[in-house]
């Protein structure tokens, strides 16, 4: 994950503060696929342990036209000759499965569990569902009432929806998994593949790196993600599912190839693992830049100086040479540190006169220190600022629109594609004032029309901002009916990405909260955004709220608790797991269990609270006039 773009950068940031500010902490990580183990080792300051052991024999194979494929890298093409595979195949059959993927699939389902890869969430949908049109009937016996239990489960996480590909899969034990389902929708999937329900799951390859699921059999449908070929970390993480402990005695991982791409596969899979690079320098915003200000905010450094001796012990820092090319750390870290003098999120003291550049101290400015606790992006700081500032020209607050429009995220934008026709018929619906909106923005009805019409648009026009505005739309509709489902097929989105901008839109409200609450200017906003956090945060009834908090306690899971008199935590702190199966459509005994003492463990930690509250009222000031301070072995008003 450290060589993984942004979320990389923001990793290595978080580990160089706690190296640097921390002692003690002890940092634990643990990789599959690592190849630059050094450097790792010399930036983390760690002991570097090393296994070869694998509980389960994992053997790779590689199937091309009928035949199966051994890989064996002492072999001079990498691999050897297996098996043919066994088949009968109808024409149509063959039409609709020329990879052969019904016959690899049966070989192991249903007793045994199995992954299918596919490049692109599309082609998993269509995989489970080509899969289920040529299996047999006698598919549907096994285990039919629990996963007729599970449809169920499936349609009440859904607030009664259903998607028709999985209403058509899961009664053969089939189902899809990727990052276009809720949340919900994906831990159930995962449940019911652990435990057998499902026997096979097709997937991207997030399920790869992510969660725990290991099959007997994994099947890589290509050696492509979208349109890119396989790394061999990539091939490794998918490949390294097959074999579950425990249960199979051997894994088995079939990669299937075209001819055009034998000569791709040497590489892929002899080559070593690809080395893992510090994204410091690369996401500057989010990176160098972001960690430059937190230093200097937070008085880790105060100057160029200071600035340096912190990056050379960063990642980014030990790799800098291979990295920055003729750049070096000084003139890397001068530079950032510049960029945000001339954003004014920070400035130079002005006692720096007669002081070398390097020694002259810093200081975060008001925007700096806005931008630091709002957690912002500072790609996107001044542009918030701007944003705010006209708002208050004409905020309007006869709806929430408005606001909504302020709070939703930038980053979420450029993967923005609105239906042109959808986005006239909301405009065309907007009240007077929500038009005002519209008007302050610069969303023009007229720009819609030509764009839902395929007129040509003269004019130049800021896409982002009519996109931002259309994921207002969406946002609008959530708080409204709270429902993703409805509102993922009015606004012709996966209901993945409904949720994700939902998650989203949270977040940054709130940055935008902590941002306005260190400007004075942007008072006003404060109470406002405070109710639409909450707002966003939720989308739910706020009594099911307090059972959220709960380890194991989804949306619909809290609906069933409340609906069956679980109402509080400690409701649920005091409940008989036994009970909660019975009372409970689908909770399993394990999941009973744990929402039972994690409500416990809440209530200890709430009830310590307030203990140290009733203990803070109760201690007497020590500069009462007249009394003699107690001394730290005195309790007799506490008592």
């Amino acid at each position: 994950m450290i060589g993984e773009g942004s979320r990389g950068a923001i990793l290595e940031i978080t580990l160089a503060k706690i190296l640097y500010t921390s002692k003690t902490t002890q940092i634990i990580g643990m990789s599959a696929t690592l190849n630059n183990v050094e450097e790792l080792q010399e930036f983390l300051k760690a002991e570097y342990y090393t296994s070869k052991f694998r509980p389960v024999e994992l053997k790779e194979y590689l199937k091309i036209n009928d035949a199966i494929y051994e890989v064996d890298v002492k072999a001079e093409k990498g691999y050897t000759f297996s098996r043919l595979l066994k088949c009968k195949y109808s024409d149509h059959l063959k039409k609709m499965d020329p990879d052969h993927l019904v016959a690899l699939v049966t070989e192991v389902i249903p007793n045994y569990s199995c992954l299918v890869f596919c490049p692109t969430k599309k082609n998993c949908e269509n995989v489970a569902d080509m899969i289920c049109k040529f299996l047999k009937k006698d598919y549907l016996k096994h285990r039919e009432k629990e996963k007729c239990d599970f449809l169920k489960n499936l349609k009440n996480v859904s607030n009664g929806g259903l998607c028709p590909v999985l209403k058509r899969t899961v009664p053969f034990g089939i189902a899809y998994h990727h990052s276009g389902l809720t949340s919900d929708e994906r831990k159930i999937l995962e449940e019911a593949y652990a435990t057998g329900v499902l026997c096979l799951l097709t997937c991207t390859s997030t399920l790869a790196a992510g969660v725990n699921l290991p099959a007997r059999r994994v099947i890589l449908r290509a050696p492509y993600i979208a349109t890119q070929f396989l790394k061999r970390n990539q091939y490794q993480q998918m490949i390294g599912r097959a074999g579950r402990a425990g249960i199979d005695t051997v894994g088995e991982s079939i990669l299937i190839l075209q001819e055009k791409d034998k000569h791709l596969v040497l590489d892929l899979i002899n080559s070593p693992l690809e080395n893992c690079y510090s994204h410091l320098g690369q996401e500057i915003t989010k990176g160098i830049q972001s960690l430059l200000l937190s230093l200097i905010g937070l008085k880790i450094a105060r100057n160029l100086e200071g600035v340096h001796h912190f990056m050379c012990s960063t990642f980014f820092g030990i790799q800098q040479k291979s990295l920055s090319g003729e750049k070096s750390l000084w003139e890397v870290s001068q530079k950032a540190l510049a960029s945000l003098i001339e954003k004014g999120l920070l400035q130079r003291q002005s006692v720096c006169k007669n002081v070398e550049e390097s020694q002259c101290d810093l200081q975060i400015t008001k925007l700096g220190q806005a931008s630091l606790k709002g957690t912002l992006d500072l790609a996107y700081c001044g542009i918030l600022y701007k944003d705010l500032k006209k708002g208050l020209e004409g905020l309007v607050l006869e709806s929430c629109f408005h606001l909504i429009y302020l709070t939703t995220p930038y980053d979420m934008v450029s993967q923005c594609r609105p239906d042109w026709m959808i986005y006239l018929s909301r405009f065309n619906h907007l009240s007077s004032a929500e038009q005002k909106v519209a008007a302050i923005v610069g969303v023009s009805e007229s720009f819609i029309t030509k764009k839902a019409s395929g007129q040509a648009i003269k004019k130049d026009v800021d896409t982002n901002i009519v996109n931002r505005f259309y994921l207002s739309f969406v946002l609008y509709a959530l708080l409204k009916e709270t429902n993703v489902w409805s509102v993922s097929e009015k606004f012709n989105m996966s209901r993945g990405y409904v949720q994700t901008l939902l998650s989203g839109a949270a977040s940054f409200s709130s940055c935008v909260l902590h941002f306005c609450e260190e400007l004075e200017e942007f008072w006003v906003y404060r109470a406002l955004l405070t109710e639409l956090t909450k707002k966003l945060s939720y989308c739910v009834k706020a009594d099911l709220v307090p059972l959220m908090e709960v380890t194991g306690v989804l949306e619909s899971r809290a609906k069933q608790l409340y609906d069956a008199g679980y109402k509080t935590v400690a409701h649920l702190a005091n409940a008989d797991p036994e009970v909660l199966i019975r009372t409970i459509h689908h909770l399993s005994r394990r999941q009973a269990k744990q929402i039972v003492s994690s409500a416990k463990m809440l209530l200890n930690e709430k009830a310590a609270a307030l203990q140290e509250e009733v203990e803070d009222l109760l201690r007497p000031p020590p500069d009462v006039p007249g009394t003699v301070a107690p001394s730290s072995n005195s309790h007799e008003l506490t008592q």
